[in-house]
């Protein structure tokens, strides 16, 4: 209780040096040295807007999982496949975020970081059938890809006049060894669903098509495609 009121004391010692004219207590901001903050603004801009693009899939996929998640579709393989998938887009929004908070960068407007208004998520939810939703998924996961594709090639070769000799080659490999690999696996492993789902419906034409999605969902909900 003694240290509770010490720190409180304290507290409210520094909120009346630092008050307004109104009394309200204010956080002065301290910059703090900036020499260790290399990266330049360019590629800053750029994995910020990798940040939101990273969201927007996430969004995606959240949104075909709660498509497949309904009683009137009822495919719980595809559901948590893709849930799984909007939370790996939304960690990969996190490493973003932490490797810039690392090099020094968003020490202010972070609350503009994320622009939720401007993500459009369309579900065709009359028409959105599983393999459908494989190859939207396989082309957004391409999209990102070739998103960090230029991203790298942008931060180890700045093309502006000012920043051009300043190559990252630190944000370079670690897009590589973070990103890239688990990109290109996962980009192989849609590319295969689409592949093997498209053969059974294919071999079981007719009514027998709806089937084959029951029976690919089952195989994926169990882990063994």
């Amino acid at each position: 209780m003694k240290n509770l009121l010490i720190i409180l004391g304290v507290s409210l010692s520094l909120c009346f040096v630092t008050a307004d004219n109104g009394g309200n207590c204010k956080l002065e901001m301290y910059a703090g040295p900036s020499e260790w903050k290399d990266m330049v603004n360019s590629c800053t801009a750029l994995v910020k807007g990798q940040i939101q693009l990273e969201i927007t899939a996430a969004m995606h996929y959240l949104a075909m999982g709660t498509h497949f998640s309904r009683d009137v579709i009822n495919r719980p393989g595809f559901a948590d496949f893709f849930f799984k998938a909007a939370s790996e887009e939304r960690q990969h929004a996190i490493k973003l975020i932490e490797y810039l908070l690392m090099r020094g960068e968003l020490t202010q407007d972070f609350d503009k970081l994320i622009q939720l208004s401007e993500i459009k998520v369309a579900v065709n939810q009359n028409t959105l059938t599983p393999i459908d939703a494989l190859k939207e998924a396989l082309k957004l996961e391409t999209k990102v890809t070739n998103s960090i594709k230029r991203m790298m090639d942008a931060c180890e070769e700045p093309k502006t006049p000012e920043d051009k000799d300043k190559n990252d080659y630190h944000f370079v490999d670690y897009l590589t060894t973070e990103f890239l690999d688990e990109q290109y696996k996962g980009q192989r492993d849609l590319a295969g669903k689409v592949s093997t789902l498209g053969k059974m419906i294919k071999k079981m034409s007719g009514q027998n098509g709806v089937l084959a999605e029951f029976l690919f969902d089952k195989k994926l909900l169990n882990g063994e495609i």
